[in-house]
């Protein structure tokens, strides 16, 4: 392929990535305004709807103004100002950056992977500053250079994983010579040869010491491996509790009274949502909790509990804690300790010091809890007026007990990998 074919296929994709997030708000809100309204009234407000839920789901925050017989009939007073709804629906980004990753797998196969990344950036850019200019209202505005940077900002962070992933398989997969002579040489011209940014990003990483290098990248990779074992259990964690809590929500759901298509629209933004309470389970196993309103608490400590909103996925948090207290804990310490086994097992040298196995593992522990800090700082918000402006984990308190946690189990994984070496 030339370099216009890559520009032009990185483009489409580019677009088809925007238009599969807009689809998810678009389609049900579509449906719900033609079984509700008999499609009667303005489309242009389905729109705006789904580009603020688009622009919400991937970090922007929205400003709301109501008119103030609405905030009389729904009895708010703390609405009458404008207020912001700040907590991101992490679906969507989470939805973005994965196929993000698509792309620059694709782009990294291309022999102008640079070309096809700037080309895919660049559609998307546009394509935010469109959705952003076209959405919101009187009662809703989005902000403006949130709305054309971050969108694009989780694009592109996950074209840079997916060219991570692309020269961690082609560290993998090396040249190698055929039973007929002919060698497979993946710099040859259409193979994807390496660019100029590449190679030098992979001469300054060789001229550091080789301890150095060896003990960085080992703690990134197990510190990566850590929090990738926290969140998953967090994840499997969550499915228990709303298998155990199906009652509830159901009993949320027929308090709402949305009808069939209201309900549909309101599951699909509870999907939506789902990544968020991954993380909040996390802060939660980890130590500090999260907060649904300002001074309500979710912790192993204790928890005391406001009124909460009327998300039917709310029912998975009981109003007196879950009983398995700071047993909790054991899942930071176990991902510690495997993250660092693991590693040890696969280090070529075996003559490392104490002194150096506990760097690494401060390293490991460092890695993991800025990783989980930034998903818990992602996680929270504002989610509406009043005591509702402060929900979500502490991103500080999760990042700093998470690196400490990590750590501890970190430098036990070492030095018993290390013995068992001897």
């Amino acid at each position: 392929m030339n370099r216009t074919t890559v520009a032009l296929l990185a483009a489409l994709e580019a677009v088809i990535v925007a238009a599969i997030g807009l689809a998810v708000c678009l389609v049900p809100l579509t449906v719900l305004w033609a079984a509700q309204y008999h499609l009667a009234g303005d489309f242009a407000i389905v729109w705006r709807a789904t580009a603020d839920i688009w622009l919400i789901g991937h970090g922007v925050d929205l400003t709301v103004t109501l008119d103030p017989q609405l905030v009389g009939s729904l009895g708010l007073p703390a609405a009458a100002a404008p207020f912001q709804v700040t907590i991101a629906l992490l679906g969507f980004a989470a939805l973005t950056a994965g196929l993000g990753v698509r792309t620059g797998l694709r782009a990294a196969e291309t022999p102008y992977r640079s070309t096809g990344a700037v080309s895919a950036i660049a559609v998307f850019f546009l394509i935010s500053v469109v959705v952003t200019a076209t959405g919101g209202s009187e009662l809703v505005q989005p902000s403006l250079w949130r709305g054309f940077v971050l969108p694009t900002f989780v694009y592109a962070l996950g074209i840079g994983i997916g060219f991570v992933f692309a020269a961690l398989r082609g560290v993998r997969e090396p040249s190698t010579d055929h039973a007929d002579g002919a060698r497979d040489d993946r710099s040859a011209p259409g193979r994807g040869a390496p660019a100029p940014v590449a190679v030098a990003a992979r001469s300054r990483v060789a001229a550091v010491p080789a301890p150095v290098r060896t003990a960085v990248l080992g703690a990134l990779r197990a510190g990566s491996a850590a929090t990738a074992i926290v969140i998953g259990l967090s994840a499997l964690l969550l499915t228990l509790l709303i298998f155990g809590n199906y009652g509830a929500i159901i009993g949320l759901y027929e308090q709402l009274q949305t009808g069939v298509a209201g309900g549909i629209a309101l599951t699909i933004a509870q999907l939506a949502f789902l990544p968020n309470l991954v993380v909040w389970l996390m802060s939660w196993l980890v130590g500090p909790g999260f907060a649904i309103g300002t001074g309500s608490t979710v912790s192993p400590i204790g928890t005391a509990l406001g009124p909460l909103p009327g998300v039917p996925l709310f029912g998975v948090i009981p109003a007196h804690g879950y009983t398995f207290g700071l047993a909790g804990v054991i899942v930071p310490l176990l991902a510690g300790f495997l993250a660092a086994a693991l590693l040890r097992g696969t280090r070529r040298a075996q003559t490392d010091g104490a002194l150096a196995l506990v760097l690494t593992a401060l390293g490991i522990g460092v890695v993991a809890g800025i990783e989980l800090g930034l998903l818990a700082w992602w996680s929270s918000g504002a989610l509406g007026p009043g005591r509702l402006h402060d929900v979500g984990p502490n991103p500080w308190l999760v990042g700093a007990l998470a690196a400490g946690e990590v750590a501890v189990a970190a430098v036990i994984g070492l030095l018993a990998g290390a013995r068992i070496r001897r």
